[in-house]
């Protein structure tokens, strides 16, 4: 993967660049069936299956907590990174229901248990964070603020549901993330420019409104506006890392609903690929998607070590990010 950096060499005449250099993931214990998830609404499993994907999903009970599952995810990218915590400079976590109101930050929380002397921030970006925060820690390796970056995804989107709303309730999960972003010379680069957009005007069909504590969501809008536009966002990302959809081999979009992955993969020509779906099994985990579904296909053995992966994110805003990274 090469690219140009256009007219601004004086900014990168360190000769850095960033690559990803560990993935993982933590799940919560608790396992909800489809059956179950639609039951109080008079459908079946098959029901789910046919209009979602989903087969199953994860939430978080007590004693459990989010907090627990980001350290266990970020302890497994470091692990699999051949790090400690000692060695990270910074730690991002993509979220948008892990630091409520008045509370401190999931990423400063994070930071007191794993590495206090870190600099920690939140990105909130909702489903598509985890790309926006990715190439937040690839412009801080690049720029020289950071040589190690701890970028985490981690989401209870349960606790902002209702659970008498079909149009939520059935899909949203739990769970997180994380990946280790490196330093390293501009030969082994392995993060690409990240290419995203957001329309600021259609945030009635995903937000929790005024006055109201739990999220609302208009799913066919949503779906159609995802299959229109999320493919543009990634087909530019592609060309920014100056790459072909023949020469992506792993496809990771946001795992929204298995038939938007299947029509945005279809419309990128990337039928060659091998395409996360942990959404079967995952439901939607908003900002974790992301890393969890890669951890996921790590776990499988269906990624290799070197592979070029397409990351689309997608979500409330409504926002759009991509990228093509290099797996470790």
């Amino acid at each position: 993967m090469s690219y140009s950096v256009g007219a601004r060499p004086a900014l990168r005449s360190r000769q850095r660049a960033a690559r990803i250099v560990g993935v993982g993931a933590a799940r919560p214990s608790e396992v909800i069936s489809g059956a179950d998830l639609v039951e109080p609404f008079g459908k079946d499993a098959p029901w789910l299956v046919t209009r979602t994907g989903i087969e199953s999903l994860r939430r978080i009970t007590a004693p459990e907590t989010l907090l627990q599952l980001a350290e266990q995810a970020a302890r497994a990218a470091l692990d699999a990174a051949g790090l400690e915590p000692g060695e990270v400079d910074a730690i991002l976590v993509a979220t948008c229901s892990g630091s409520p109101r008045g509370e401190a930050s999931l990423s400063e929380r994070l930071a007191a248990v794993l590495a206090p002397h870190a600099v920690a921030f939140d990105v909130n970006a909702a489903c598509s964070g985890f790309c926006y925060a990715l190439s937040t820690a690839e412009a801080m390796a690049t720029m020289g603020s950071a040589d190690t970056v701890l970028v985490v995804g981690a989401e209870q989107m349960s606790s902002m549901i209702d659970p008498v709303d079909l149009g939520t309730s059935i899909l949203f999960a739990d769970g997180a993330g994380a990946f280790v972003v490196s330093a390293c010379d501009v030969s082994e680069r392995g993060i690409g420019p990240v290419a995203w957009s957001s329309d600021g005007a259609h945030t009635d069909v995903l937000e929790i409104r005024e006055g109201e504590t739990t999220l609302r969501m208009q799913g066919q809008q949503v779906f159609r506006w995802a299959v229109d536009e999320v493919h543009k966002v990634a087909a530019r990302a592609m060309a920014l890392a100056g790459v072909t959809s023949e020469e992506i081999e792993v496809f990771v979009p946001h795992q929204a609903n298995l038939r938007i992955i299947d029509a945005i993969a279809r419309k990128l020509n990337l039928g060659h690929a091998t395409v996360a779906t942990d959404v079967v099994e995952s439901g939607n985990t908003s900002a974790a998607s992301i890393p969890m579904a890669v951890g996921a296909l790590r776990s499988r053995g269906a990624t290799r070590p070197g592979q070029l992966a397409l990351l689309a994110g997608f979500g409330a805003g409504l926002s759009i990010a991509a990228q093509v990274v290099r797996l470790p």
